[in-house]
């Protein structure tokens, strides 16, 4: 299959890089590094004045929610189009896409009052998500949730404690998974809910992570400097905050981080480490050194360039899957395997071929790039875990795509321990 551009297509791209050349000032720069959380800056950061007004000139050209309908805020444009400019804006530390905003899954499984409630605001930025899944006790084995929603009438009562709910503290909104049937199998009593973040009862204390000190800069792969613990009490929502049906939410959320691992934003996650590499061993020279003239490295970098062309290729596949109106089997888990081990090999390899220079952090006079390759690595193997760890994944391209039984049916309790 080609998946190459069109040259309308091209067009666009470099309409997109004039813009960002033209737009992206050095001001704006300083103040999205005050603001940065790792990768881009999503709607669930926050926005300075500048970062807005930058917004608003993206939004008057179309930019913003290309894919979705126009009734609820987009551009009814297509995926690819979409894709192009969410990559040249991510290149930058800019995220215009909507992965992991709960839209995809929103639209999929919403009603029309939540369509029309939550889509277009996503889209411009006023609403955002953090995602309330993992628990203390429920982390690769997510149906383990005891976060509990009880109906009460017209409303839902919850109780329970959320696990590093990244960006609870910034968000409007928690997307959030809760058990709402205990006398069912684990995997068929749980539902997402859609709760304000200014719901009384509901409390949210910081967790500094690694990159806290020193800051990552900004275009760090993983490099949040917070996230959080999340705690509900008595929490309080309508029925009318439940997305899709009760005690559904299991596939409604499995299919909501399918939809959110297809685009440019998280195939840069994976690739960006690469091609920042690649331009830092092109333009630097130590006292007649290149290592751009060392075969060894040269042979490495053509390695793991290839395996980043490897996860274009997935990208392109489910983009084109979703496109076509297809469903996912194995093809998501796939590309959540074969994508975060590509980063963490590279995350690796270029901390051998810069030897010493590539732990030191940023601050360090002799850091390399303002040591975003140091920090590249600190965060390199969360994305094993993140969004389903790569054993979980595993299992499903055994199961859905190869059509294996599971270890419990197949009678061997003991495999994939």
């Amino acid at each position: 299959m080609d998946f190459g551009f069109t040259p309308e297509q091209e067009a666009l791209r470099r309409e997109v890089r004039d813009f960002i050349a033209e737009h992206l000032t050095a001001e704006i720069v300083e103040e999205l590094e005050g603001l940065t959380e790792g990768f881009g800056v999503s709607r669930s950061v926050g926005r300075g004045p500048l970062v807005s007004r930058l917004f608003d000139e993206i939004a008057k050209r179309g930019w913003l929610g290309i894919s979705y309908p126009k009734e609820y805020g987009g551009q009814d444009g297509d995926r690819i189009t979409q894709y192009i400019v969410e990559e040249e804006f991510a290149r930058v530390g800019i995220a215009v896409g909507l992965a992991g905003s709960g839209a995809p899954a929103i639209l999929a499984a919403g009603t029309e009052e939540q369509k029309r409630a939550f889509i277009p605001k996503l889209i411009s930025g006023e609403y955002s998500f953090a995602l309330g899944f993992t628990e203390p006790q429920a982390g690769a084995d997510l149906a383990s949730l005891q976060c509990r929603a009880v109906r009460d009438g017209d409303d839902y009562v919850i109780n329970g404690q959320k696990m590093y709910t990244s960006a609870a503290h910034t968000a409007t909104h928690v997307y959030l998974m809760a058990r709402t049937d205990t006398a069912v199998p684990k995997h068929q009593g749980i539902s997402i809910f859609l709760v304000p973040m200014d719901t009384p009862g509901l409390t949210v204390r910081p967790l500094w992570t690694i990159q806290n000190e020193p800051r990552a800069p900004l275009g760090t792969t993983y490099g949040a400097y917070r996230t959080n613990e999340t705690f509900f009490d008595d929490v309080r929502v309508p029925k009318t905050t439940l997305l899709g049906k009760e005690n559904e939410g299991w596939g409604v959320g499995s299919m909501g981080l399918n939809l959110d691992r297809v685009g440019a934003a998280r195939y840069l996650i994976s690739v960006r480490r690469d091609e920042d590499i690649v331009n830092w061993v092109k333009t630097n020279r130590f006292d007649g050194y290149s290592p751009a003239d060392d075969p060894a490295i040269r042979d490495k970098i053509a390695e793991l360039w290839i395996e980043a062309q490897v996860c274009r290729l997935m990208t392109m596949r489910s983009m084109s899957i979703v496109e076509h109106g297809g469903h996912f089997t194995y093809e998501g888990a796939a590309e959540k395997i074969w994508a975060p081990e590509h980063g963490v090999r590279t995350s690796e390899a270029i901390t051998q071929m810069l030897g010493p220079y590539g732990q030191l952090l940023n601050g360090s006079p002799y850091a390399v790039e303002k040591g975003i390759f140091a920090h590249n690595l600190m965060g390199a193997f969360q994305s094993g875990i993140n969004h389903g760890s790569v054993q979980v994944m595993r299992d499903q391209v055994a199961r859905r795509g190869l059509g294996l039984p599971s270890a419990r049916r197949a009678g061997r309790p003991e495999a994939g321990r």
